[in-house]
């Protein structure tokens, strides 16, 4: 049997008018872009034209959190809701992944799981589920509380949600509904899988009132990095998206997360790990650094500092913005963010005002500037040398640098063989290497089955 090549996996992670925070300002960039339909179209279909995987959208349930100076020149206010929004791009691509990110600590299991397996339906087998815990604080505000839970909590609760929607998305096995007019059978008894789940903070007794789609179920993606996190990214997650500014802090996390597969009978491929990275692409060197400088010329200070604060989990208005970092209490919010910034401010010695302009665009990931050539080097270093899956590419700035990437660097990657030339399958599963869930039986239903799941009604 021939083996296939190792080849990487690449996610469109798209934010409305790009990742840096200046970049609706640019005189190319789509400034209504959270909002208008036809250039979210325009993405996606560029992303299939290079092969990426999967477009992946981040979401809050809150407005940015920031003074109001801040927000107003910030186009963080206002953008679809990221499910309604993948299913109408359903519609205009065929083969892209549609990922999009909903918070467990402000939603319930049966919504999620219905949403999602809908999407999946619609979309041929293409959608994933980016599970989160909330971060913002503002989301608490929105769902009747003046704070998150404590980070551990959210956690707990989030490993229990999962849990939940993992048996809901096995209420149904695939060949249940057989939709037999002459014998009057819409679908096959011993075929539905009621759940029954009672936990410590959750009670659904199911099933889900939607069929598995083509690849069986939603795929699994996880954005945290924190040791909880890694913990729930090993029992559960199919793909990790992650930050890391080095390396060598890609390689041990890498090492660290698929070396906790196998308590959980996992193998090491199905989990596939994907860094975020914020490439600013030239046909020469000095085009990238110019098409850099253009960004970084147009932050705002007050939007510069907010955006600082509200990643490292702590206002910073407060201190001397041309002087070091100061000691930082434990933030509530995001740990392995705040403490990546923490980490980088002390190794580089930066001021506040420095960090804030280091991570005005990438936001502690991985920012690399330069030629076609050079990107797909540090790309190929990372992925050969055990750091990476594969990657979330961040255009700076969007449209342009989507077209930017396409173009230029998916054709440098192709060329080496390290990325795929034409799509391996139809689902999402299929295009990431990821198998196929076979139905897992759950627990038992009360004595008396489906009728005594029924007698309360």
């Amino acid at each position: 049997m021939t083996v296939q090549p190792r080849r990487m996996k690449l996610g469109a992670f798209l934010h409305p008018t790009g990742h840096h925070v200046a970049a609706w300002r640019h005189p190319r960039a789509q400034a209504d872009g959270g909002v208008n339909f036809l250039h979210y179209a325009e993405l996606a279909r560029t992303a299939e034209r290079g092969r990426f995987d999967m477009l992946f959208l981040a979401d809050s349930a809150a407005v940015w959190d920031a003074g109001l100076e801040a927000l107003s020149r910030s186009p963080r206010s206002d953008h679809f809701e990221p499910l309604t929004l993948l299913s109408a791009l359903a519609a205009v691509t065929e083969r892209v992944g549609l990922v999009a990110t909903v918070t467990t600590t402000y939603n319930e299991p049966f919504h999620v799981a219905r949403k999602f397996a809908s999407l999946d339906l619609l979309s041929g087998g293409r959608s994933g589920w980016n599970l989160v815990t909330s971060a913002n604080q503002a989301e608490a505000y929105n769902f009747s509380r003046d704070a998150h839970l404590a980070h551990a909590d959210r956690y707990d609760r989030a490993r229990e949600f999962a849990e939940v929607v993992l048996g809901l998305w096995e209420s149904w096995d695939d060949d249940a509904f057989v939709r037999d007019k002459a014998a009057g059978r819409y679908f096959e008894p011993d075929k539905l899988h009621v759940l029954n789940h009672n936990g410590r903070h959750f009670r659904v007794r199911g099933p889900l009132n939607v069929a598995r789609s083509p690849q069986g179920r939603p795929v699994l993606v996880q954005a945290g990095s924190s040791e909880p996190g890694k913990d729930l990214a090993a029992e559960t997650a199919e793909v990790i998206f992650t930050a890391h500014q080095t390396l060598a802090d890609a390689v041990a996390f890498y090492a660290d997360v698929k070396g906790r597969l196998a308590a959980y009978g996992r193998e090491p491929d199905h989990l596939k790990i994907m860094p975020g990275v914020f490439p600013v692409v030239g046909r020469t060197e000095q085009e990238a650094e110019d098409k850099f400088g253009e960004l970084q010329d147009l932050i705002h200070p007050e939007v510069g500092l907010s955006l600082l604060s509200g990643m490292i989990g702590v206002d910073l208005s407060g201190h001397a913005v041309d002087g070091p970092l100061p000691d930082l209490p434990e933030s509530n919010g995001g740990k392995s963010r705040q403490d990546l910034l923490i980490r980088l401010a002390r190794r580089e010695e930066l001021t506040i005002r420095q960090l804030y302009l280091r991570i005005a665009g990438a936001r502690g990931h991985r920012q690399i500037r330069g030629t076609p050539q050079a990107i797909a080097d540090e790309l190929e270093a990372w992925f050969r040398g055990g750091a990476a899956d594969g990657f979330n590419i961040m255009p700076p700035m969007l449209p342009g640098s989507l077209d930017d990437f396409v173009e230029l660097v998916i054709p440098e990657l192709q060329r080496r063989g390290l990325f795929r030339t034409e799509y391996e399958g139809r689902t999402l599963r299929e295009n990431l290497g990821l198998p196929r869930p076979a139905w897992r039986p759950r627990a038992a239903p009360p004595e008396g089955g489906w009728a005594q799941a029924h007698a309360a009604e």
